[in-house]
């Protein structure tokens, strides 16, 4: 008892010998500034300011070195006093260009994606189909008219629409379980690309606060709390594209302020058959905040869209003339979606390095797609189109508490934890053998879904020295129900399910512009509940182990370079094929890879960056030369470059690569690899900018998505299995006057 009693005096004289500095950080105009970095340059500690400008930053002692950053502001550094350390400081930061000598690398295991914020705030997101390329190394394809959710590469994975990388917008959860077309599946379109701050990102399962489908990683996207100013866009381009957007303030005064934003967009497409394409968004956003005190963000959104498609082709209908790349097998494929969404976002200052985070959320979802993969294999009279459908209601909540200012004597110790939950019903989740869009021939599946994952997490930040340690776990527990409307008889079926996801990750920095890290960690994604029921609860949370190994370099104040090397392995997993309406099995799997990325600006007006990776990835219970994983990416590499300034001429260059990768188990059918370059140019003066949009430069012809199908045409009496594709865009040019008031 008297060592207890001893150990706990010494917790205790640590803390209170513990010294913080606090205050707050605003701008020229007193406005406070969110999310800065505070780095102690002497103890390595760091920090951040609230949604309200302030901060607390432990274990610091006079005459210690502070940097106060934010991109888009001047550094500053200041040297500590003993009053500083007495009284609250204010810090004021003068805006100033975006720059990567604004950039610190501070011991956080999402180091990275501060540093590719930089990509976001030189080279803003131009479309909704833009905002997942940020991520590097992510690779998206679009092959259902636009309207549908993209496909994902990452990290050797096809993703198909996002069962292995968790997507989430300002913490609402964008995957939908239990989908009707596949697990996991995240459509982005609801979100205004004008209205992203940043995104945010982690890759692997090391992040104790992403749970399911965290296995490949996450991609979290932060909207505007406010806007410098009112906007009007337009942009008319080929293709009987045309694009309206606009965001207007609503209210500003000292401790409120709010703004609508809403976005038309409509086009033909480059396809034979018209794509008819349509969306619609509508946004408002309100934010209350009391300095020091509380913050509280509102927001509704609306999304709806509709289109035609011309779905994929099979090469030999090109090849023999039956169409041309741009034709169509089913003209009447297409679909509509709509998604309002409710968010609460509440952030309350304890005091001392003290916060509570809450948001909360109820989305109502609906989702109508008409696709024919196969043509007339399995109906040669009427053709195999097939109809998915569904009607979603989605609600959820997740608190969160953070202790930035706790100490254990000389060691730095930071903690969080978190409880939440996940609730989704599915009604008349469907897949129906349909004609012409019009006619329903007959159900093959047909069901209500009724899905909860409720959730607790807490994690660690331990450091010493040079060193920082980050331990953190997570428990996740889902209910599985569905009730099968195939049956005349009520049938209905529940299983129960808990995993748990154990992390640590280490961070060594050698100095403010040099990091190792090691994380490891095990995360899952769920699977359909009608896979799980069917398995009868058996194998249906696959866990991924993950194992990356890096370095973030930064050798001269505008230059950053980094390198990783990782492994992911994936248990045995069960896999509904959405468009058959069966349950697959899939065995397991092993991925191991490098990425290497650079950025640079050698002037002000001039960035550049570079991103390639390598992965190897196979099956490991089939033989070799069988154990190919279909559509894995094995080489990709992204990069491009930014010129100018806020005023004149300004422009930029992107490029994306992906390599030729196996389309089946053994390699003998491959989908072909693509070069595409994109260019932008704009001209700004004063309140105006007028700009080019160019997808496709060179007018490549490349392949936007490719499977290998057996499939079936309608005067053929066998059937082929080879590669069907969505071919990519033209050269295609858009013209955009924006102005700002």
């Amino acid at each position: 008892m008297k060592y207890f009693m001893a150990a706990l005096s010494m917790l205790f004289m640590g803390t209170i010998a513990a010294q913080n500095i606090k205050g707050k950080l605003v701008d020229v105009t007193g406005s406070p500034i969110e999310d800065a970095g505070i780095f102690n340059k002497t103890s390595g500690q760091h920090s951040h300011t609230d949604g309200t400008g302030h901060f607390v930053l432990g274990r610091t002692s006079a005459n210690d070195t502070v940097y106060f950053s934010k991109l888009g502001y001047a550094t500053q550094t200041k040297v500590v006093s003993q009053s500083d350390l007495q009284d609250p400081i204010t810090i004021v930061l003068e805006e100033s260009s975006i720059s990567l000598d604004q950039v610190v690398l501070v011991s956080e295991v999402d180091a990275l994606s501060r540093v590719v914020d930089v990509d976001v705030k030189t080279n803003p997101v131009k479309s909704s189909q833009e905002i997942l390329r940020k991520v590097p190394g992510l690779i998206i394809g679009q092959h259902a008219g636009g309207g549908k959710a993209e496909q994902i590469f990452l990290r050797g994975f096809d993703v198909d629409h996002g069962t292995d990388v968790a997507i989430n917008v300002d913490g609402m959860p964008v995957n939908m379980v239990s989908h009707a077309h596949g697990q996991g599946y995240a459509d982005l379109h609801f979100v205004i690309p004008e209205t992203i701050e940043n995104v945010n990102f982690g890759k692997g399962p090391y992040y104790a606060d992403q749970g399911n489908f965290n296995t490949a990683g996450y991609v979290n996207l932060k909207l505007r709390k406010s806007l410098d100013k009112s906007m009007l866009s337009t942009e008319v381009g080929q293709f009987g594209a045309r694009r309206f957007m606009g965001m207007f303030n609503v209210m500003d005064n000292q401790n409120s302020n709010a703004y609508l934003a809403s976005e038309l967009y409509l086009t033909d497409g480059p396809f034979d058959s018209p794509q008819n394409f349509n969306r619609i968004n509508i946004l408002g956003r309100y934010r209350y905040a009391l300095p020091g005190d509380q913050e509280l963000l509102l927001t509704a959104s609306h999304f709806s869209s509709k289109w035609d498609a011309s779905g994929q082709i099979p090469q030999r209908a090109v090849d023999q003339g039956l169409i041309g790349r741009f034709g169509a097998i089913d003209d009447t494929e297409g679909g509509q979606t709509s998604r309002t969404n409710f968010v609460l976002n509440h952030n309350k200052n304890l005091g001392t390095g003290k916060s509570l985070n809450t948001m909360a959320f109820v989305s109502h979802y609906d989702f109508e797609l008409y696709s024919n993969f196969t043509f007339f294999l399995d109906d040669p009279v009427n053709g195999d189109q097939i109809k998915q459908f569904e009607d979603r209601l989605m609600a959820g909540a997740k608190m969160v508490f953070q202790n930035n200012s706790a100490n254990l004597g000389e060691t730095g110790f930071k903690y969080h934890a978190g409880i939440g939950f996940r609730y989704d019903n599915v009604d008349d989740n469907q897949l129906s053998h349909t004609l012409n869009r019009q006619e329903l021939l007959n159900r093959l599946a047909y069901g209500d879904v009724d899905e909860v994952n409720g959730y607790a997490f807490a994690g660690a930040e331990f450091k010493s020295g040079k060193f920082t340690f980050e331990p953190a776990l997570r428990l996740d527990y889902f209910s599985f129900d569905y009730i099968n409307k195939m049956n005349e008889l009520y049938d209905s079926r529940s299983e129960e399910k808990v995993a748990f996801s154990p992390k640590f990750n280490t961070i060594f920095s050698l100095n403010e512009n040099t990091q190792l890290f090691l994380k490891t960690g095990i995360g899952f994604h769920s699977n359909d509940t009608r896979v799980v029921v069917a398995n009868e609860g058996e194998e249906i949370l696959p866990a991924a182990y993950g194992v990356d190994l890096g370095t973030i370099i930064k050798p001269a104040d505008k230059l950053v370079l980094n390198a990783t090397l990782w492994t992911l392995f994936l248990d045995q997993e069960f896999v509904y094929v959405g468009d058959a309406g069966i349950v697959e099995p899939s065995g397991k799997t092993r991925r191991m890879g490098l990425e290497v990325g650079a950025r640079y600006q050698p002037m002000d007006w001039l960035y550049l960056y570079t991103d390639a990776n390598y992965t190897h990835a196979r099956s490991t219970e089939e033989a070799d030369g069988e154990d190919y994983i279909p559509l894995a990416p094995d080489f990709t590499m992204v990069g491009g470059l930014t010129m100018g300034g806020d005023q004149g001429f300004s422009g930029g260059l992107n490029y994306r690569y992906i390599d030729d990768r196996p389309a089946n188990e053994d390699n003998s059918i491959v989908a072909e690899g693509y070069f595409v370059t994109d260019a932008t140019l704009n001209y700004s003066v004063n309140n105006w900018t007028f700009g080019l949009i160019v997808e496709n430069l060179f007018d490549t012809e490349w392949n936007e998505t490719q499977f290998a199908t057996e499939s079936r045409l309608f005067n053929e009496p066998n059937s082929f299995e080879e590669i069907h594709f969505t071919p990519g865009s033209p050269f295609y040019l858009r013209g955009k006057v924006t102005v700002t008031f």
